[in-house]
């Protein structure tokens, strides 16, 4: 069943406030608190499926202008994108499949994937490396005969841990002598190879993902065949980078519904508290930190809707700085909202019967396993600082460069040298 674009959107929300979110309450009961399936899943998402509202985050089914305010929707409650099969890491797997996989992976992974039957994880971070940077990735792939031989241990792998992951795919060192960018490679491992194990299950801050739980991975001369090599032997960080353009963005999209969420949780439990003779609303404090998060979350989403629209019309390596930009500005607004919130809830604030500090720590779990909120800040500052320092050895306006990797001609801004000079990185 296809929906209209035009009608998408409000099938979705329809969706979403009939079936899910009276079933939350029980989800938590049996996920959360009893470790279980939720019995009701799979009929929720047999229903969803039959809607039409299925695969959404896919590049041929939506734009990733079009599916963020969707993607906004599913954000409201952690497992809301499960239902239409939209959740992470798969859709960015999904994606990374599509555009570098054989015909005979396609055929094994991917239809598997799209069917919602298994799910799957991708292995970059490593706890010995600074992950941030993805050429620093320190896993080794060996050619062996007619295998791949994978060595090395990864962490903070979201999915890894889940009982249906069928297979995780590995980025590691192939080719030690080439340039940076051409030293990795990526394979596809089933997780029930010789020689994977699942070292533990991994929280972040007492949460624990109970969609993609979280897993330690220790990988001891794993073979698999030549084969399940993902693309060309040295494009591991290219093939990467098509993957976690869309990744970021749909966590981004999806944390900015948490944060409506918690600012309409902030607003109730404002309204309902009293505190030295009036209600918690009525003070000057509560009343700018609720405005406060109105206004950031309006200007997060504007510059989410900007990038992903640039990264629709001219792909991820001319937008590589925006999604930088958004990935450092999102988490950051998303974290100050969740502080707010846990201000006004008081001790409710940090115990398990709010959202509040489960979205403090999920919004904050992608830049901390790879220390890459800073990094990241400095991209668009490196941007600017290129710039500056070409502006002092060219005399013409019009002139223009290539940065080294990206291929991507910018133009030139003339920029007077002390302000180059204040920019440190």
């Amino acid at each position: 069943m296809d929906i209209p674009g035009g009608d998408l959107l409000a099938a979705v929300q329809a969706f979403f406030d009939a079936e899910i979110l009276p079933r939350h309450r029980d989800w938590v009961e049996h996920v959360v608190r009893r470790r279980e399936p939720a019995p009701f899943m799979m009929d929720l998402r047999a229903k969803a499926r039959a809607r039409g509202l299925w695969n959404l985050g896919l590049p041929e089914r939506m734009s990733n202008r079009d599916y963020a305010p969707i993607a906004e929707i599913t954000g409201r409650l952690p497992w809301a994108s499960e239902v239409f099969n939209c959740q992470a890491p798969d859709v960015p797997n999904t994606i990374m499949l599509q555009h570098a996989a054989t015909l005979a992976q396609k055929e094994r992974w991917l239809e598997p994937l799209l069917e919602g039957r298994i799910r799957s994880a991708f292995g970059m971070t490593e706890p010995d490396v600074a992950s941030s940077d993805a050429t620093n990735i320190a896993t080794t792939l060996r050619r062996d005969g007619s295998d791949w031989v994978v060595n090395g241990r990864k962490w903070y792998i979201t999915g890894g841990a889940h009982p249906d992951c069928a297979f995780v795919i590995v980025m590691g060192v192939s080719r030690p002598d080439a340039p940076r960018t051409g030293r990795h490679s990526c394979v596809i491992v089933p997780m029930d190879a010789p020689g994977l194990r699942i070292v533990r299950e991994l929280r972040f801050m007492g949460w624990e993902d109970s969609i993609a739980p979280i897993a330690e991975l220790d990988f001891e001369d794993v073979r698999v065949p030549a084969e399940n090599l993902l693309g060309e032997e040295g494009e591991g960080f290219a093939a990467a980078q098509v993957r976690l353009g869309p990744a970021r963005l749909h966590h981004c999209m999806r944390a900015i519904g948490t944060c409506e969420v918690l600012v309409e949780l902030m607003m109730a439990r404002a309204a309902e508290w009293r505190a030295f003779g009036r209600t918690v609303i009525d003070y000057d404090a509560t009343q700018q930190a609720v405005a406060r998060s109105r206004i950031e979350i309006e200007q997060a989403r504007l510059l989410v809707l900007r990038t992903a629209e640039r990264l629709d019309k001219e792909g991820h390596q001319a937008v590589w700085r925006d999604v930088s930009m958004v990935k450092v500005a999102v988490p950051e607004m998303a974290q100050r909202i969740a502080d707010r919130a846990m201000q006004i809830f008081g001790a409710m604030g940090g115990s398990d019967d709010a959202p509040i500090h489960r979205a403090f720590a999920v919004v904050a779990s992608p830049l901390s396993w790879r220390h890459i909120k800073d990094h990241h800040r400095c991209y668009p500052r490196i941007g600017i600082e290129m710039a500056c320092r070409f502006a002092t050895s060219q005399s013409s306006p019009s002139a223009q460069h290539t940065e080294p990797g990206y291929g991507t001609p910018r133009p030139s801004f003339h920029v007077p040298l002390h302000s180059a000079q204040r920019v440190n990185c």
